[in-house]
Order: structure tokens, then sequence, then C-alpha cells
């Protein structure tokens, strides 16, 4: 039976503010659980509100690891205003720009798993410039140009240990899709041609990829 989470988790998952659908969550979940074996951390790119960490630090929380979580909190290209995925109540009345930190900390708090997380509030790549551990799974769901999205592959995909996981979110092949998924799509195809990592799963736009080779 695949690793699902308890319906409290869930239910805290569906009331979060974020993007993520169901039938991905539960393959993440499912993917954390299993990289949680290897007893070293959790990491994803691209926080927002909280959503997805629900279910990585509720996985981590099981293994008895930490779920870490990387983000500017000022927003994706497509979380601007202007554009379709902007959320007003995401912005700081008093600067004007997006702040989606508070939001976090209230998903977490609300779901009783702030001590099972690390927050890095930060630009992806200035943080993985320093980091220096092995992880066990890495999930990369930040900005969808392919600077971010290279950046991302780039800067943490080499830290993800043997056997350990590597997530791709919002892949999408068709051209017709080349703001929403397309430069994951790429980092995707980038990973294979790798051989580095080997794919185990696909759940929609997630691609769950296993580390069975040097390199990136």
């Amino acid at each position: 039976m695949p690793a699902a989470p308890k319906p409290e988790i869930l239910a805290a998952f569906e009331a979060a503010k974020g993007f993520m659908p169901l039938r991905e969550g539960l393959a993440l979940y499912e993917a954390a659980v299993e990289a949680g074996r290897l007893g070293l951390p959790l990491l994803e790119v691209g926080t927002y509100c909280g959503r997805s960490t629900i279910l990585l630090a509720d996985a981590a929380r099981a293994a008895g690891v930490t779920a870490i979580t990387v983000d500017h909190h000022r927003g994706s290209e497509e979380q601007q205003p202007g554009w379709e995925y902007h959320d007003p109540a995401t912005v700081d009345p008093e600067i004007g720009r997006m702040d989606t930190l508070p939001t976090f900390r209230r998903t977490l708090h609300k779901a009783g798993l702030e001590d099972q997380v690390v927050a890095m509030v930060g630009r992806s790549p200035q943080i993985a410039a320093f980091w220096r551990s092995p992880l066990g799974f890495v999930f990369i769901d930040g900005g969808h140009t392919d600077e971010h999205a290279s950046g991302d592959y780039e800067g943490w995909a080499p830290h993800v240990a043997e056997g350990g996981l590597l997530l791709i979110h919002d892949v999408f092949p068709d051209p017709a899709d080349e703001f929403t998924g397309q430069a994951p799509y790429r980092v995707y195809l980038r990973a294979l041609e790798s051989g580095a990592f080997t794919e185990i799963s696909a759940t929609d736009s997630l691609r769950v990829l296993r580390r069975t080779g040097a390199g990136i």
C-alpha cells in the first residue's frame, strides 16, 4: 500500500493556500516517506504558502529528519500583480510587494508542524552556493523561467544522495505550456540525459527520479 497522510494532515494540505492538486500531493508524500528512510533531510525549493510543505513536514516527522524549504517569499513570475496566479491577499500593504512568509508560518502553525521545518528565506542559488550537506530528497517547484528552473537544478541536484529522490513539479511537455511548464520539462529532460537520475514515477505534472549515478 502506498504511504498516505493521516486525515488531519490531508485536511491541512487541502485547506492551505497553494496550487498543488491532491493527486500530485499524494505522490509527493509517498516519495517523501520513501526518501525519509535514508535518514537525511528533505528539501523543497518554492515554499509559497506552505501547502506542499505540510506533506514534507509530516513525512519528515515520521522519519525523524528535518524538512527544509527555500523561498524568497516575494512570489514567482506568474504570481505578480496582473498575472493569472496573483493573490492580492499575499501583498504586504506597507511596501506593496508580495510577502508569503506570514501566511506560510500560519499554515505550519495551524498544522502543528512548525518544529519539523527549517525555513530558509532567500534566493535559491544564493543558499545552494553555501550548502554542503547531502539530502535524501529535493523537490524543485520554484520559478518557471529557464534561468530559475536551471538554477534550482544546478544548485540542488548535486546534493541528492545516492538512492535519494529528485522531484520536479509542473513538467508540461506540450510547447503550448511554454510559460507554465516548459522550463521544468527541459530540466527534467536534462536530469534524465545526465545518466545520474532514473525516472521512477509520473503523476500528472510531477516527476519522481532516483539518483542512480554520479553527476547532474
